[in-house]
Formats: structure tokens, sequence, C-alpha cells
């Protein structure tokens, strides 16, 4: 912690604990907070550096009016202090603790009642609990049942914070296991404690200890199927409790768990709520990943026995969404990642007439023929309404396929069947039931009937079929399926039927924009698998150039957008490949995308430049000589980035020039500004002084910072093997801050001399000749007193870098120098005429805001207390 901020923390204090003033927010005390906390975690004592904090906290908690956020700020601001066992004794002797964390204090108060401060109240406490002492005081002041009664609160951040400070008592108070258990290990180097602390919290707090795992236990027993008065939310909250408790804890306080609401999870699983299947599901996983792999273990065979009833239920929408859970954990159970698989494609495999189940071979088999038979057997059955015995594996498909019928029903289980399809290529062979290009095959065949272009399934399904006919929400998910399925074994032999789907996709009329962008993302992510160009045919490359000719020219501009951007991304230097000039072959895209810069709407513009900058990158690196259209795509940027009213094309022509420059600078000798070539290369460096001037003017300060990250680039090459030079980036010490006061007179930018050899002053003074005349020195400075604070921050750290360039603290000797006037810019003047500061009273205040959130308390409070502040102008300094 700075000295100059420590000294600064009784004022502070004096301030909040001022009932009559208010902040105008709340992150001020979060800043400071955080301050605290990294202090805190360094191994320092809070008491020691701050020794006001004490009595801030005693007045404030005495004081019933005080505002709730600055009561819940001193109750984890106690916390942390306690968090020693030397603070927690002192703060204990002065009675502050019982103060405090007195909750009967807060009642009568009338204060209990704001979520705010039982916030504070429980992160308090989660904070202190960090040593034996501080469990005792916690269950001997009785806060477990409070705490337990909090975690229904009304308020969700409230409940998630009971919820969590539960769970940290019972992981970090738990009896030492033997090394490697469970991560055990791995929680106590987190805790930043050594195993000789570890044991003395277990030796003296085994009772208290107890005494919380019991009742929580006895809570969670009874909070997950309640006997009385059943609320949806109390039985949430016990589940993620239970969950969080199971993955993390070591045997003894796992098993102790598991025997106790084992029946309980029975229970549940048995009553089939819709609502618990995925945090049920989440606890039973948690349970079974940590237990032994031992399958002859009471609790490995506990969590088995309620892993496979969770993949037995009866309702099919509930039972995918088990089995998606089974995937996503990445279990390494066999038995149950088959099963689960299975149940994920079954819905698949009912809609598309693939084989997708009981055959590990592609194509049409008599065991596919027969299953079509039996479908249509069980349908008629159905229908009739027969009693007939069948297997349990038809009852499911039978019953799955009523669900499908509901359109509800059937999109929702479908998008979730699709979503775990690229998981699902990617499991042991063991586990597949079928080759993954067939999963391909059976997600494009979805797609054709989501269009209304095929119908493959069996006559008992077409019901099921129309359902998903125009579907955007199956087709969406479908085509972020076959995306990511690219990567899946064996893709590559099903790319030229991907490719046909998506064009037809990009060229139906009834497409959404959401669809089409998903469209080219799935055309873009193939084209990168693409090896065998025979795919490409004459035909799907005439059929592409003229679906983008017409989006490009779209009525919907999201979809102009995305066209664009497709064009910009397939012809990119990075993403170029033989498959991208196949596909495009036929297509011109440049006078596309300069068609797209006078576009209507400023993402389709933004778009524009940022794919002409994608496209025109491999000319760049060649340094060929410069063409009519790139001089007129220039001309044109300029004219954006003087004329734009939005700020997205503007931003766009800056990253343009960046990007420019930075492939000039990767592949070309430096850059100078008298370059009479007729390379690309002079045209760059004629734009640079209007491109940093324009951009360093700009009122959207994301352009001003692009801005002057194009300045860095310049600066990195004027001083290019230049000795002691370091970018910006390498330099992290601290900085002065940025919102300094500023002078109207000429600023001279000196060079020293000592060590320096004549040639070496003299390459200095012209490279820092040539970033005047190319404007990089003015839009630093111009960017220094910007009252965007990423914009002054950017600024300053370059201009020390460019201070310790030319201005070596080894050497003193001046000889040369170099003029630069800076614009007249007013905004610091104004800041301090508003607020009344001399010169060094503001310096000294942009260091407070730089330390942390001691200048936003400290201005607050000096503009509150000045009677002719207008409202909005107290916080005119922290405009960012």
């Amino acid at each position: 912690m700075d000295r100059e901020c420590v000294s600064l923390l009784p004022s502070v204090c004096e301030v909040l604990a001022d009932s009559g003033r208010s902040l105008p927010d709340d992150t001020s005390l979060e800043k400071l907070l955080d301050w605290f906390t990294g202090l805190t975690k360094a191994g320092g004592s809070l008491l020691e550096a701050c020794p006001c904090l004490p009595e801030f906290i005693s007045t404030v908690v005495h004081n019933t009016a005080s505002d709730p956020g600055v009561l819940s700020f001193a109750l984890k601001v106690t916390g942390l202090m306690a968090a020693t066992e030397d603070g927690f004794k002192r703060l204990q002797e002065s009675s502050v603790l019982d103060l405090v964390f007195n909750l009967h204090h807060w009642q009568e108060a009338g204060l209990w009642e704001d979520p705010c401060l039982r916030i504070g109240w429980i992160q308090g406490l989660k904070n202190l609990l960090q040593h034996p002492e501080a469990l005792s005081f916690f269950v001997q002041s009785d806060f477990i049942e409070p705490l337990l009664q909090l975690q229904t609160d009304t308020s969700l951040f409230v409940a998630s914070a009971a919820n969590q400070m539960l769970a940290h008592i019972l992981l970090f108070f738990q009896p030492v296991s033997p090394a490697g258990c469970n991560g055990v290990d791995k929680k106590e180097e987190d805790a930043g404690m050594t195993r000789a602390s570890i044991a003395a919290i277990t030796t003296e707090t085994s009772t208290e200890y107890t005494a919380v795992v019991s009742a929580v236990s006895k809570y969670l027993k009874e909070s997950v199927v309640p006997t009385e008065n059943p609320q949806l939310h109390q039985r949430l909250q016990a589940l993620r409790l239970l969950a969080l408790l199971l993955a993390q804890a070591g045997p003894p306080l796992r098993v102790r768990l598991l025997q106790t609401v084992a029946d309980s999870l029975e229970e549940l699983v048995t009553a089939g709520h819709s609502q618990l299947t995925l945090p049920l599901m989440d606890v039973i996983l948690a349970a079974h990943s940590s237990s032994s792999a031992d399958e002859h273990v009471p609790d490995r065979l506990v969590t088995t026995r309620l892993l496979s009833s969770m993949l037995n239920i009866n309702k099919p929408s509930d039972l995918i969404r088990a089995a998606a859970a089974v995937l996503h954990r990445g279990h390494h159970d066999t038995d149950h990642t088959a099963r689960a698989v299975k149940i994920l494609l079954l819905p698949l495999d009912i809609i598309t007439s693939q084989t997708l189940l009981g055959t590990n071979t592609s194509g049409k088999t008599h065991t596919d023929i027969h299953r079509k038979k039996r479908t249509r057997k069980l349908f008629s059955i159905l229908r009739k309404d027969k009693y007939v015995l069948v297997s349990a594996a038809d009852r499911h498909r039978v019953s799955l396929v009523e669900h499908l019928k509901s359109k509800n029903s059937c999109i929702s289980m479908i998008c979730v069947c699709l979503t775990n399809t690229p998981q699902i290529t990617l499991t042991p062979s063991a586990v597949l039931p079928c080759p993954p290009p067939l999963i391909v095959t059976a997600v494009l065949s979805l797609l054709r009937i989501c269009s209304g272009v095929s119908s493959s399934s069996p006559t008992g399904c077409s019901e099921v079929c129309r359902n998903v006919i125009g579907s955007g929400k199956v087709q969406k998910c479908a085509l972020e399926a076959l995306t990511a399925l690219s990567s899946s074994p064996g893709a590559e032999d099903r790319i030229s039927d991907v490719f046909t789907v998506v064009i037809q996709y990009l060229d139906n009329p009834d497409s959404d924009p959401t669809v089409l962008h998903k469209s080219y993302q799935v055309l873009l992510k193939w084209k990168s698998v693409c090896t065998d160009l025979s795919c490409i045919t004459d035909q799907l490359r005439q059929d592409l150039a003229e679906v983008v000719r017409k989006r490009v020219c779209d009525m919907r501009w999201e979809v102009r957008d995305s066209t664009v951007e497709f064009l910009g991304r397939l012809k990119s230097a990075e993403e170029t490949s033989d498959a991208s000039e196949a596909l495009l072959a036929g297509c011109c895209t440049s006078p596309l995308l300069t068609e797209a810069l006078q576009d209507t709407e400023s993402y389709v513009r933004a778009s524009a430049v940022t794919a002409l900058a994608k496209t025109l990158a491999h000319s760049w690196q060649q340094g060929a000589a410069v063409t009519q259209e790139e001089t007129e795509i220039v001309t044109r940027l300029i004219e954006i980035l003087s004329q734009d009213t939005e700020g997205f094309a503007r931003r766009a022509v800056v990253q343009y020039f960046i990007a420019w420059f930075s492939t000039h600078s990767s592949h070309s000798p430096p850059l100078s500004p008298s370059s009479s070539s007729s390379s690309s290369t002079s045209l760059l460096m004629q734009c640079v002084r209007s491109v940093l001037s324009q951009g360093s003017s700009d009122l959207d300060w994301e352009v001003k910072v692009h801005t002057l990250e194009l300045a860095e680039l310049l600066l990195d090459q004027a001083f290019s093997g230049h000795q002691g030079y370091r970018k910006s980036s390498d330099t992290l010490q601290a900085s002065p801050h940025p919102y300094g006061a500023a002078s109207d007179q000429a600023y001279t930018l000196h060079t020293h001399t000592g060590a320096h050899t004549e040639g070496a002053e003299s390459n200095l003074t012209g490279a820092l000749n040539s970033l005047v005349k190319q404007g990089v020195i003015s839009a630093l400075l111009s960017g220094l007193f910007d009252c965007d604070r990423p914009v002054g921050l950017k600024a300053c750290r370059l201009l020390i870098t460019l201070r310790e360039t030319v201005c070596p603290l080894s050497l003193r000797a001046t000889v040369a120098s170099v003029s630069c006037e800076l614009p007249s810019w007013g905004w610091g003047q104004e800041i301090r005429k508003t607020l009344g500061m001399k010169e060094s009273d503001w310096a000294m205040a942009a260091q407070r805001e730089a330390d942390g959130g001691v200048m936003d308390i400290l201005t607050a409070s000096a503009a509150h207390s000045r009677p002719d502040t207008q409202p909005g102008q107290e916080v005119i300094v922290d405009c960012y």
C-alpha cells in the first residue's frame, strides 16, 4: 500500500463515517476493499498498516443512520482485519467483533432488512473464518442457524453468498485426509496454509466443526425433500450446496454427507421433478466423480445406483437432459456414457431415419430395415391401443415419439441432442453405436427436413417432421453442430454434402439473418478441413458466387453485414487456402466490398473496411505497386474517418491503417514519409499524418485509442534498433497520471548526450523530426489530456517510453532540440476551474485516482462541500 494513500485514509474514513454525506456510487468502496484484500493476501497486517480502521468501524456501527453501503463495507473490512489470529484477538479484546456481527443490533435498528447489510454480514464472517479461533467464535455466537435461514433469502445475491459461506466452513475446516486424496492438498495450497496449521485446526476445533457438519447435514436432508410446504427455491439451494460440497470434500465429509442424504436423493429421483433434473444430476455426478473407483465401496454403490436411476426415468425430456449432463461432465464410466450417448442420438435416429443406433457400419442394413418395420408396428399398436408386451427400449422409443409430437417438446429435445452431437463423435469407439460421419449425415438430413426439401422419416414420424419444418431454432442449433462437427473423425468424407446443403440455405429466401450468418460460419469451418478440391465442383462454385452477389444486396442489413464479413474472412491472408480460391474463383470480391463502403448501415460499412484490410493484406506483404482501385479505397476511407457519423466505421478505418502499417513493418524496410516510389508504401505514409490528426480529435474514445496504437507502431519503427529503446508494452512501471495540468506553450523535446556518439545523436534527432512531421508527438500530447481515461493512460505510457528513449537518466548534457506545437486543449483548465483547484492540488488528486478509490471518495466529498456545485459536477473528474 502506497505511503501517500495510507496518509489519506483518516480523511477517507472521516468522510465515510459522516452519515450526512453519500457517495456518487459504490465502485469507490469496492476499489478500496480490493486494495485492503490485496494487502491481506500478500501477508500484511491491515491493523498495522491502517490503524485508523478500528475507530472508523466503531463509529459507523454505532451510528444507525449510516449509509447501508458504508455499513456493509465496514463489516467486510472487519472480517479482513480479523482474518489473522493476531488481528482477531485485538478486535475481540476491544469488543468490536461482538458489536459488528451482532444480529440483534442490526435487527433492532431496522437495518437487517436491507440485503446490502446481509451480504456484508455474510462476507465479513467468511473473511474472518480463516483460523480456529474464528470458527469457535462463529459456533459460540450461534450464527449457524441464521446462516441456514439465509440460504433461502428473498435476495438471490444474499442466498448465493450464504451458500458459498457454508461451503467454505465445511471444506476449509474439514479434517486432514491422507495426502493426495480428492484434491485436499490442492485446497490447502489455495488457502495458503501449511499442513501443520491444518492439523492445528483439526485438533482444536473438532467439536465445533462436528456441530456445524451435523447442523448442515440435517438441513440438507430436510431441504432436499421437505415434509411441509415444499419450496422449489429451498430445494434448489440445497442441491447447489450439496453439489459444491461433494465435488470438493475429502472422504470423511463426503461419506457422511452421502449417508445422510442418500434416501432423500432416492426419493427425489423417483418423484421426477423436471425443474430439479439438472441440479440433481450435478449432485449425483459430483458424488460419483469424487468417490472411490472401487465399485464395491458403499458410497460408490450409492452414486452408481442413483446415476442408473436417472438414466432410466420415464419422462423423455428429463431423460435427455440427464444424459446431456453425463456427457458434459466428461464422465469416464463407460456403461453410463454409452447409455447417455444412445439416449441423445435416439431423437435424431427417429426423425431422420438414419441408422444411428444398433449398428456400427454405414448404409441400409437388414437390422435397419427390421428396425423400421418394428417402429411401424409399434405405431400401429399405439394407434389401436392394443395391449402387447414390448421391450424397455421399444417402450422408451414409443414414449419419446409421443413427446416429439408436441412441437415445443420436439424442438427443445432436438436442440439438446444437436448441441451434444460434436462431443458424442469424440467419445471412444467402444461407446459409439455408429461411425461419426453418419452423425454428420443425420444433421444434414435434419437440415433438409427443416427447410422442407425432404422428409425421409418413416410414415409414422411424419407428424414429428412437421414440427421442425421452418423452425429457426432447430436450424441454428443444427448449423452450430455442423460447424463443430468439422473436426470429428472422418468428417472430410461429407464435405461435398455439407457445402451443397449450406449453399441451399444461403439461397433460401425464407432463411432468417441469423441462420444465414451461421451458414457462412459452416462454410468457413469446413473449408479449413477441405483437402480434396475435387469436391468443389463448377456448379457449386457458381451457385456460391451467385448467392453471395445476391446477399450482399439483401434488404436486411444483418444479412449484408454477414456476407461482407464472410468475404473478408474467406479472402484474408491468415485464412486463405486453395479451398478459398476454389470456392470464390468466380466472384470478384473487391468490387463488392468497395461498394459496401457506401452502405447506409454503419455496421456494414465497418465490416467492409475490415474485410478490405484482410483481402488487401496479401498485396501489402508483396510490396506490390499501388493500383487505382487501392488509391480510391484509401480516399474513401479518409472520407469515412472525417465524415462518418457513426463510430463503428471510423474505428474500423484506423484499424485498417494499423493492419496496413503492421504488415509493412514486418515485411518491408523502414518506411519514410519522403518515399517517392509508386508502391503502397508511399501511399500509406501520405495518409499517416491525416489519420493521426483526425483520429486524435475524434469524439469516440475507441477511435482515439486505436489512433494511439498507430502512433505506437510509428514509435517502434522510428526507434527500432536504438539502444535503450523499449516498447511501451514492456515498460509496466507506475506512470504519472494522464490527467495532469497542461500549459498552452510549445513543447520542446531535448536529446541528451554523454555516451552518445555524433552519429547516434544525428539518428535520434532525425527520428524525432520524422515523428513530429508524421503528427505522432501531437497525437500523444493531445491524448495525454483527454477526458477518457483509457486514452490518457495509453498516451501517458507512450510518452514515458519516448522520454526514457531520448532522455535517459544516465545522460545529462543537452545538445539538440526538436519543437512541436500542441493544439490548445481546455479540458484540464475546465476541471480546475470547476473544482477551484490549483495546479499542484490537481496533480495530487490525479495521483490519488491512479491509486484506487481514495480520489473518488475525497473528490466527491470536496464537491459536496462546495455550495455552488451543480448536479453531475461532483463526478466530472471521474467521467470515464
